[in-house]
């Protein structure tokens, strides 16, 4: 049973954007703390940003002002928007809903 459905990834260049999109089942949506964390391949993965259903945001020092956490709650959906990419940003970004787990992640590569 899939709860929560990542989109947007893809190829882009240094310093382009993305917007990833977490689509979740309503169940493990209201009233949890959404988030996302991301994985290189060798590597832990490792918490990028979290928001709580009232809109309290959390992020990791190294992405600060660059991703942008926010949610929709009437859709369901939590979103995380990436501006000026980094090749090390390279990653896959899961989706997670706390404390219910992840999503099957979506692939984010930075390459010129």
């Amino acid at each position: 049973q899939v709860l929560l459905v990542e989109s947007g990834g893809g190829l882009v260049q240094p310093g382009g954007s993305l917007r990833l999109s977490c689509a979740a089942d309503p169940s493990i949506f209201k009233p949890y703390t959404m988030g996302w964390d991301r994985q290189v391949p060798g590597k832990e993965r490792e918490l990028i940003a979290r928001i709580t259903y009232d809109g309290i945001t959390h992020y990791e020092d190294s992405v600060k002002g660059r991703f942008t956490i926010f949610r929709d709650n009437a859709k369901n959906t939590v979103y995380l928007q990436i501006d000026n990419l980094k090749t090390e940003d390279t990653a896959v970004y899961y989706c997670f809903s706390a404390p219910w787990g992840w999503g099957q992640g979506t692939q984010v590569t930075v390459s010129s």
